[in-house]
């Protein structure tokens, strides 16, 4: 094993000593064991370098990401916002936001227990993955409530899609199995959309987004259409 390592590192060498041009036997002894000692040396420090951008990125992505679901976090997600926006500024495009909270969340834990809470969770953002696009950026903001930023959308777009992943999540169902006395949970979702105007930054998008959720809330509890 160790033989085989060395015999890596001496083509890596002669590779590099290659490149350079360097015609070790016109050199004396002491000449030629010096470049070959800076050449191993140049190659260990490449090799640390690559090692060092790959922890880089990794770290970076799990900074990026939720703790739970495959999708950004509230940080991430509102420096997006924040790139979109500037994005739509530039270029005169819309841009709409989506605020979603889960209407039944704390009774699937206080019935169920948390770890069926999280698995609700991942299939929350399952959803929400798979009915996007690949553009568009989604985050968990904490607790139960999910953002989408949905660029280059119409408003009319942004509420159609809100629409669907209302119906969707509606859809989701927390059981016991066969056991009819464990009260089961019906998940829904409350959806409210915003769209971004000139002038507006990150921070407001949200907060017009959160309070059009809060509105098609209590629209689903009095019955009302959505966004009416």
């Amino acid at each position: 094993m160790t033989e085989e390592f060395h015999q890596v590192s001496q083509d890596q060498r002669r590779a590099l000593l290659d490149i350079l041009g360097v015609d070790l036997a016109a050199l004396g002894r002491r000449e030629r064991a010096a470049l070959e000692a800076l050449s191993e040396e140049v190659i260990a420090l490449r090799e640390e370098a690559a090692r060092l951008r790959a922890e880089l990125a990794d770290a970076e992505l799990l900074a990026d990401n939720d703790a739970l679901c495959p999708v950004f976090n509230r940080r991430a997600f509102e420096r997006e916002v924040r790139r979109e926006i500037a994005l739509a500024g530039r270029f005169r495009t819309p841009l709409s936001l989506i605020f979603i909270d889960l209407d039944h969340f704390k009774k699937v834990n206080d019935v169920f227990g948390h770890a069926a809470g999280d698995d609700v969770l991942l299939r929350i953002s399952d959803i929400l993955l798979k009915n996007t696009r690949e553009t568009d950026i989604v985050g968990r903001l904490g607790g139960d409530e999910f953002g989408i930023v949905l660029a280059q959308a119409s408003h009319a777009d942004s509420l159609a899609k809100a629409r669907q992943l209302t119906h969707l999540i509606d859809q989701l169902i927390v059981c016991n199995g066969e056991d009819e006395a464990v009260p089961k949970v019906h998940i829904g979702a409350s959806c409210g959309v915003a769209e971004w105007q000139e002038g507006q930054g990150a921070d407001t998008l949200v907060a017009r987004a959160d309070q059009d959720m809060f509105a098609q809330k209590a629209r689903r509890k009095s019955g009302r259409p959505l966004h009416a």
